[in-house]
């Protein structure tokens, strides 16, 4: 499993979820959860931003940004804040000169990210598979 950002307590803790089916008689709260956590926590940054916290642990808003990459300040701190609305991340702001802002992730974040671990998995276990499934559609395409 070399590559991923995660150790292998966090792999064996996302094949345990990926494994588990929901049940079919899910409470409709819980649906609406997940519905309104993949639209949100799927798209680029949040995904980005919890790999990053999982891989370097609490950080300044400038280093994360830094190692985000190209995102712009306002989407990173949108990201963040919905994130910490979520309970995925802690923010803590130090009362220094120049002001000194840390994010973290929460017990919750890192369990999400541990959630998260089960897609690189799919991912390394079926990158030849879709490989060869785009290759097939662009010869036919052509």
């Amino acid at each position: 499993m070399s590559g991923l950002p995660f150790d292998e307590t966090t792999i064996s803790k996302a094949r345990r979820i990926a494994q588990s089916a929901p049940p079919a008689d899910s409470d409709p709260k819980v649906e609406a959860l997940v519905n309104d956590l993949i639209g949100r926590v799927a798209d680029k940054w949040t995904m980005i931003v919890l790999e990053v916290l999982t891989e370097h642990g609490e950080l300044r808003f400038t280093q994360l940004s830094r190692h985000v990459g190209a995102i712009s300040q306002k989407m990173l701190t949108q990201t963040l804040r919905q994130m910490e609305r979520d309970g995925m991340v802690t923010r803590t702001v130090h009362a220094v000169v120049p002001p000194r802002v840390d994010y973290r992730l929460t017990d919750l974040g890192a369990s999400l990210s541990a959630a998260f671990c089960g897609v690189w998995i799919w991912a390394e276990a079926n990158l030849g598979r879709v490989e060869a499934a785009r290759e097939a559609f662009d010869q036919a395409s052509r």
